[in-house]
């Protein structure tokens, strides 16, 4: 088995990375032709990640002009303990106010570690959801990587 092979994460365990990890950087093709990359909170449906922002960010404005996207999740701070998933993804850009309402709340409730939305928060997602998007990255490729499963062996 080649080297790739053996740091690969399986379907479990790749799930389990995008559950339990915070940021996502995503990077979209910028109007000069460069990538355009940004670090976002994002909530996990099925394995695929969702992210909620402003309609009229750079990003947004990048994913209008051409869906595809890369996405980076990753985590360790030594090379032995690096793992992570790349994944190449087009956007799905959702403006449907409950859609985006329904993802305020879901992003809200994973990054307060699971606090529920009261209704003056929810009121107050409500006004934000007017003004942003929920973006459904449907991955195409996926790429990953575990240095752990090489018992310290490089």
């Amino acid at each position: 088995m080649s080297r790739r092979g053996e740091i690969r994460l399986s379907a479990d365990e790749q799930r389990e990375l995008i559950a339990t990890e915070r940021i996502v950087v995503v990077s979209t093709i910028g109007p000069r032709g460069w990538p355009h990359s940004m670090p976002l909170w994002y909530v996990p449906r099925d394995g695929e990640v969702w992210i909620y922002t402003y309609a009229r960010s750079q990003k947004v404005r990048n994913l209008e002009r051409d869906p595809r996207a890369t996405l980076l999740v990753e985590t360790g701070h030594e090379y032995g303990e690096l793992r992570g998933v790349e994944i190449e993804a087009e956007a799905q850009i959702h403006r449907e106010h409950a859609a985006v309402f329904e993802l305020a709340k879901e992003l809200t409730v994973r990054y307060a570690d699971g606090a529920d939305v009261d209704e003056a928060a929810a009121e107050a997602l409500r006004a934000q959801a007017r003004k942003r998007v929920a973006i459904h990255f449907q991955s195409r490729r996926v790429a990953t990587w575990d240095h752990r499963k090489l018992g310290g062996r490089y």
